[in-house]
């Protein structure tokens, strides 16, 4: 009797190892898992990003506010009429000017 326990249970373990130890056993099934939450978190942040993008795409395409406002920010542009002012933060002093050659 204790030999066809011992047999039994020798058994149970052979078929168990393919579920716990095999290609698609419980511990692949786990990282795999946690693959896919990680990359849906990429994806979500990567939709956020094309939203925003498309929505710029959009602004630019239908008039020229969106343009002459990024072209002020990032280009500096002024309109012809306007008078461009910088000014200094505090605690810095101004660029000398070169003094006219002798």
């Amino acid at each position: 009797m204790r030999l066809l326990a011992l047999l039994l249970l020798t058994l149970i373990l052979l078929v168990q190892n393919p579920l716990w130890f095999g290609k698609g056993g419980v511990a692949r099934v786990r990282e795999l898992e946690r693959q896919i939450s990680a990359q849906r978190e990429v994806n979500g942040r990567l939709r956020a990003r094309n939203g925003a993008l498309d929505a710029e795409v959009r602004d630019l395409k239908a008039g020229y506010g969106a343009i002459e406002e990024r072209a002020r920010a990032e280009l500096g542009m002024i309109r012809p009429d306007e008078l461009y002012y910088q000014l200094a933060e505090s605690g810095t002093l101004p660029l000398a000017a070169p003094s006219p050659p002798r």
